[in-house]
């Protein structure tokens, strides 16, 4: 995927993975951040499980990526989340 692709899929999965999670957005550049490491973990599970990869700006990559983002945004919660306890 071009960079660009990279971007808008990320936002788009941060964005709703962000929703899903947190009820609130975590702003433009953490949204982005978050889905784009979203996209890759959702693309390493959907691989390891024979799925294909995500390519290009579509539904399937926008909800491989949504996976991955929600599975990192529960991860990066529950660890920032106890260090402020």
């Amino acid at each position: 995927m071009s960079i660009l692709a990279w971007l808008v899929v990320g936002l788009i999965a941060g964005f709703l993975g962000s929703k899903v999670v947190n009820k609130s957005g975590s702003g433009l550049v953490m949204d982005i951040v978050l889905g784009i490491v979203g996209a890759l973990v959702g693309g390493f599970i959907f691989n390891a499980l024979g799925h294909s990869a995500p390519t290009g700006i579509n539904l399937y990559s926008i909800f491989v990526a949504f996976i991955g983002a929600v599975i990192v945004l529960v991860v990066y919660h529950a660890v920032f989340r106890r260090r402020a306890l």
